[in-house]
């Protein structure tokens, strides 16, 4: 509130505005609320709990902001039976509209968005916000594209059906546009791509569906774009490549195409790339993971992944996080991802990966369960004592056998101490213990050796 609120001389409020917020904020937290008792003055001496005033040029206060449900300590929360008033649309005056946990039930107390009237917010209106209203339904209103100064449209987790408006492309001040977990369906308007000085991008958790436009590579400015849990399938349009401002990418589960190396191309600036969950298929060689060199969160988990693990990726040195779990991987897994210095989560879970874990016990160490390597039936690591053991991985078992004459050893390396060697020798007594004892003595320091 301005600071002038605090001057009763300049606390001047018309008769009807006054009205109107009383009546607003009765629809919204219930009868029960007698404005006109306990607020007289709601912009000046006695605010009103989430409701703020501006004074302007005509020397009179009017109301900015209204902001109702648990978001704010100070704020009034919605009754079970709140409605959406018409009477808000009075508020002439209104920059910031944020509504929270008001409308709860979409059986008992469905609430439809207004389809029209937002349209005398179109010289007023900032930021609208609509979360976490599951009793919110019905369609986004076309109407909402006259509001011509709105920076930012949150509508998050509400129970809002059907397409995507094509007229949101006309708010061309919008930097932040969330619509993520709705019943949203159909395709993202190619017109979107003419939001210049958008930075946020959310539409996931919706039924979106068909491919994202090139049109998307024209948000210069953006620096998130998350798409992930929808239906939406084809290639991921190279023109992404474009926007080098972006930092996170999350395209995950959802029907995606067109193999890995394709549609990495042209992503190598990224911080945090999500493609998992989709059925892009293809291998790890194809990508020159060297010049990923800002990446620091790599989600590639079932895509249909196939080949071995490059060792280039090394040379990822600001990875973090790195998945690759659940996919058709085979070879080995190189030591020298543990040069990865910032790497804290490794999964390579649920592959067809072969051979030794050679990593080191600081590594162990350091990542503990966020070293996910199991089910994986031919890979094992070596047994060392005092050591950490990677979870799910069976230890190395292998037959060694070595014969000299009619002499034959056996030699099972597993743990150190319970190796084992066995000899069938002829001659004499005494040359065959000799043979015993030297056999035993060579291979024991062979496999200390290797062991340590």
């Amino acid at each position: 509130m301005n600071e002038k609120g605090k001057d009763s001389s300049l606390t001047t409020m018309k008769k009807k505005e006054k009205e109107v917020i009383y009546s607003v904020i009765q629809v919204f937290v219930g009868k029960w609320w007698n404005g006109s008792y306990l607020y007289p003055d709601p912009c000046g001496w006695t605010p009103i709990q989430g409701v703020s005033c501006e004074q302007y040029d005509d020397g009179f206060w009017y109301v900015t902001t209204v902001n109702f449900g648990p978001v704010f300590d100070n704020s009034h929360m919605c009754s079970r039976d709140a409605k959406f008033p018409q009477q808000l649309f009075n508020l002439k005056h209104l920059k910031v509209l944020s509504l929270s946990s008001c409308f709860l039930s979409p059986t008992k107390n469905p609430v439809k968005l207004p389809l029209s009237n937002w349209e005398k917010f179109s010289h007023s209106l900032e930021s609208l916000t609509l979360r976490s209203n599951p009793g919110l339904v019905g369609t986004i209103p076309s109407a909402i594209g006259s509001l011509r100064k709105l920076q930012s449209l949150v509508l998050l987790e509400n129970g809002l059906i059907g397409k995507l408006p094509p007229s949101i492309s006309n708010l061309v001040r919008l930097r932040q546009l969330v619509l993520a977990r709705n019943y949203l369906v159909g395709e993202v308007p190619a017109n979107y791509g003419g939001l210049s000085e958008l930075l946020i991008f959310d539409a996931s958790r919706n039924n979106l569906s068909g491919v994202l436009p090139s049109t998307l590579g024209s948000l210069d400015s953006l620096l998130k774009l998350d798409l992930s849990n929808n239906m939406l399938e084809g290639k991921l349009p190279k023109q992404l490549g474009r926007l080098k401002n972006l930092t996170l990418l999350d395209i995950s589960h959802n029907k995606l195409r067109g193999g890995l190396a394709e549609t990495l191309k042209e992503l190598a600036f990224i911080k945090h790339l999500v493609l998992s969950n989709n059925p892009l298929g293809g291998d790890l060689s194809g990508v020159k993971w060297e010049n990923f060199l800002n990446t620091e969160t790599l989600d590639l988990s079932n895509i249909g992944l196939e080949g071995r693990v490059p060792e280039s990726m090394e040379k990822m040195k600001r990875l973090r996080f790195l998945d690759l779990s659940n996919n058709y991987l085979s070879g080995n897994v190189s030591r020298s991802l543990e040069n990865l210095t910032c790497l804290g989560t490794l999964h390579v879970n649920g592959n067809n990966l072969t051979g030794r874990l050679d990593f080191s016990e600081r590594f162990y160490m350091k990542m503990g369960m966020r070293f996910a390597a199991w089910n994986n039936a031919n890979l094992c690591y070596i047994v060392k004592s005092n050591h950490q053991v990677p979870y799910g991985v069976k230890p190395c078992v292998q037959n060694i056998t070595i014969s000299e004459g009619f002499s034959t050893v056996k030699i099972t390396e597993g743990n150190h101490e319970d190796s084992s060697v066995v000899a069938s020798l002829g001659g004499s007594g005494f040359y065959g213990l000799w043979w015993v004892f030297t056999v035993n003595s060579v291979l024991n320091v062979f496999l200390w050796n290797m062991l340590s």
